[in-house]
């Protein structure tokens, strides 16, 4: 895939295959990624985004917006702000559904694209040391790439979070026989990690605005900071970001979410639909 589109190559992989791309929550890299990807390698797309002007603002089901577009279409791409909506989705789907977000529960596409940026840099993912940083609680990004990590190699994490925002049980249960250290704290062991994997605070989950202006500024990575990190560690971030990376770090470069991070989600969505529909 990374060859396609370096070498501007037209590929018909997929051509006459149509992919809905079907938003119901706010996105531009997934969104945009995807329908890229899809375009690629030759197929179409139905991009439907908020859902503001479908047929849900007239009170239709989820399930039955799913049956609808698995007749225009040979997958689904799904975002919602339910958790478990996309296995809804698949039970009621005869076509392919690829979970895109599904509230803050998982985002397993961002997962895969985060684990081939780790391997592009380090080669192996045993051994690694890794702090996740911010919203752990609601961050589904993280939720996904722990679990993840943890099925390729023997990792040590760092949880570094407010208190009121740790990872949920449920997932610390999942990450069995490894290290795990819960801090508040991230200039203690900044110099300690392979991999500083920030997520920004989430103000969309709160239920109040006075809660999340406790904590929205709780973690600054800047220029400062970063001077404390190691040379060989990567700095990531799924982005949107709002002030936990300062501007100033985007130039270093272990900063990788404007590059490479970015990129990587690009090559990986356009093998994933390839694999799902058939073609690799």
């Amino acid at each position: 895939m990374k060859k396609i589109v370096n070498g501007r190559k037209s590929s018909k992989i997929l051509q006459g295959r149509i992919m809905t791309a079907l938003f119901y929550e706010p996105s531009s890299r997934t969104f945009g990624s995807f329908i890229s990807a899809m375009q690629r390698l030759g197929g179409g797309v139905i991009p439907l985004q908020g859902m503001t002007y479908s047929s849900v603002a007239k009170g239709e089901t989820l399930e039955d917006t799913i049956r609808t577009f698995e007749s225009y279409s040979d997958v689904i791409v799904i975002r919602h702000p339910e958790v478990g909506s996309a296995k809804r989705a698949a039970l009621s789907s005869k076509i392919p559904i690829i979970n895109a977000g599904d509230g803050v529960g998982e985002h397993p596409t961002q997962a895969l694209l985060d684990l081939f940026t780790i391997l592009s840099k380090f080669k192996k993912i045993g051994g690694l040391k890794i702090a996740f940083v911010g919203d752990l609680l609601n961050g589904r990004t993280v939720h996904s790439l722990s679990k993840l990590l943890v099925k390729m190699g023997r990792v040590e994490f760092f949880f570094v979070s407010p208190k009121n925002l740790r990872m949920p049980e449920e997932i610390k249960n999942q990450l069995k026989n490894i290290k795990i250290t819960e801090i508040d704290k991230l200039d203690g062991i900044i110099n300690k990690v392979n991999v500083i994997y920030v997520t920004r605070i989430q103000k969309e989950r709160f239920s109040s605005l006075a809660a999340y202006e406790k904590v929205k500024n709780f973690y600054i990575v800047n220029k400062k900071l970063m001077e404390k990190a190691g040379k060989n560690i990567i700095l990531m971030h799924p982005l949107p970001r709002v002030s936990e990376i300062n501007p100033d770090v985007d130039d270093d470069p272990r900063a990788v979410y404007l590059t490479e991070q970015m990129r990587n989600g690009l090559y990986v969505r356009m093998a994933l639909l390839a694999a799902v529909l058939g073609k690799i």
